[in-house]
């Protein structure tokens, strides 16, 4: 059953209760996934690095701030930031399995082709689902990683109102995703 409280509420019950961070990481795993495997061009990598993106989550938890942009910005965030270190090691680390004694996961061929999936919707036809305005904001955010502050100057509206529309259109792209594989 899908856990009905927010992803503020999530992340600041995570350092305790391990259900609120699962309920987290399933709210969420298909659209890091998505978005690194779009970045990555393989599969295996953008697995290892989603793994680790929700692994630094769970150990940075207790410092989101729900004043600093919508929990799935900061995902992103964590995200891109691993993706960034790994293309400057030219390799996903390990370092973080090891640190919380996990084991690699091991993915078949139809776990790959269900990621590789994932990357085939252009973003051009995802976007089109949106408003514009969501649409606009998501592309200035996400694809462009443009700060709020250029996103609210290039769309004429406040901070608040830029985040909200990102927000707002990832949660309808991941609704749209979550259908699109049921």
């Amino acid at each position: 059953m899908d856990d009905l409280r927010t992803d503020e509420a999530l992340l600041a019950h995570a350092p305790k209760d391990p259900a609120a961070f699962d309920a987290f990481y399933l709210r969420h795993e298909r659209l890091v996934l998505a978005w690194l495997r779009r970045r990555t061009g393989s599969a295996d990598t953008a697995l290892d690095l989603t793994a680790e993106t929700f692994v630094a989550a769970l150990a940075s938890a207790r410092r989101y701030r729900p004043g600093d942009g919508p929990p799935v910005a900061w995902l992103l965030g964590i995200a891109r930031h691993k993706l960034l270190r790994s293309f400057e090691r030219g390799q996903v680390e390990a370092r973080a399995r090891r640190k919380l004694a996990m084991a690699r996961v091991e993915y078949d061929d139809e776990d790959l082709a269900r990621v590789d999936a994932l990357g085939s919707w252009p973003a051009e036809k995802l976007l089109a689902l949106l408003p514009p305005d969501q649409a606009a904001a998501v592309s200035a955010r996400v694809l462009e990683e443009q700060p709020y502050r250029e996103v609210a100057a290039i769309l004429q509206c406040s901070e608040l109102v830029a985040r909200k529309r990102v927000s707002r259109g990832l949660a309808t792209l991941r609704a749209v995703l979550e259908e699109e594989e049921a």
